[in-house]
């Protein structure tokens, strides 16, 4: 029997910007070792190109386009942080600060209106409606959610808490205001309102939880997310990142609620960023599948 003869590759580290050589690893088989370069593995990436993409842990050097003498590249990506760890801090903030403008802490309003509470029921609907929200978004970060990568640059966790923290407040000073007025048409409104926020967030974990089911714990698969036998899924016949769908839909009808424009503004904000997330990811699966389904928009069913 024929034995496929033994390739060996002779790697080269240079680093990104100086272009300095750093190390060099002679006789490594088909993946890169694992080796440090004054980081922990988390904070290292090794490209092919100075500004190109990361390499995988499980990219084969064979199927890379090298000679059996490559070049690789380091970046130095920072100090990193759990993605946890940040879901946890930038929800949890949100859901404490609303609390203390509902409860009306000293040193929020006037003195008068410490520790009252309003008389317009959609207030306290408001509030019941946000904290479950977050204590969703909470839960799903601890029992749902399969993270691709463990880390993102500790950087972020101040970017995203102050995105978070900052309009919580805004929206929460307003809504809990003792000047605050309800909407304009009143209960009708309301009871719309409601039932489009509940809607959206039952589909948005129908969402997350069909796309935990894609991934087996502790792996990197990828697949094609289809509609399962959950009705709330079928949007995936249209929408590539319908989790973005449902959550745009939670924000516009806690709007409605609210009628509040702090909340209107954050509800635009979150769809311009959303859009762009869903439009990366609609853009990675046509380029991974072949026969990823060309119906299918990022974030709005043929709009969008």
């Amino acid at each position: 029997i024929a034995r496929k003869a033994v390739v060996f590759f002779e790697v080269e580290i240079l680093d990104a910007k100086t272009k300095d050589k750093l190390c060099f690893l002679d006789k490594v088989g088909k993946v890169l070792p694992s080796f440090s370069l004054h980081w922990y593995p988390a904070r290292q990436s090794i490209r092919l190109d100075p500004k190109g993409k990361s390499l995988k842990d499980e990219d084969v050097l064979q199927h890379l386009p090298v000679g059996t003498t490559a070049t690789f590249y380091f970046r130095d990506l920072g100090a990193q942080i759990s993605w946890v760890t940040v879901f946890l801090t930038e929800y949890a903030g949100p859901l404490l600060i609303y609390l203390m403008f509902y409860f009306r802490v000293p040193f929020i309003y006037a003195p008068k209106y410490d520790f009252t509470t309003s008389k317009h029921w959609v207030v306290h609907l408001a509030c019941m409606c946000h904290s479950f929200h977050y204590v969703k978004r909470l839960l799903e970060t601890l029992f749902v959610h399969r993270f691709s990568h463990g880390t993102m640059p500790l950087r972020n966790i101040f970017k995203n808490c102050t995105y978070y923290w900052g309009f919580a407040a805004w929206m929460a000073y307003y809504i809990n205001h003792p000047l605050y007025t309800p909407p304009i048409y009143g209960e009708q409104q309301i009871r719309l309102a409601l039932t489009v926020f509940l809607f959206c967030q039952i589909g948005n974990f129908s969402i997350h939880i069909a796309l935990r089911n894609l991934r087996p714990p502790g792996s990197k698969t990828r697949k094609i997310p289809y509609p399962t036998k959950n009705p709330f899924t079928w949007i995936f016949l249209l929408v590539s990142c319908p989790n973005y769908t449902y959550e745009l839909g939670s924000w516009l009808g806690f709007t409605l609620m609210t009628q509040c424009l702090p909340v209107a503004f954050f509800t635009l904000v979150g769809f311009i960023q959303m859009t762009v997330w869903a439009k990366g990811k609609h853009r990675s699966y046509l380029k991974e599948f072949r026969d990823y389904p060309t119906l299918r928009s990022p974030i709005l069913p043929f709009i969008l």
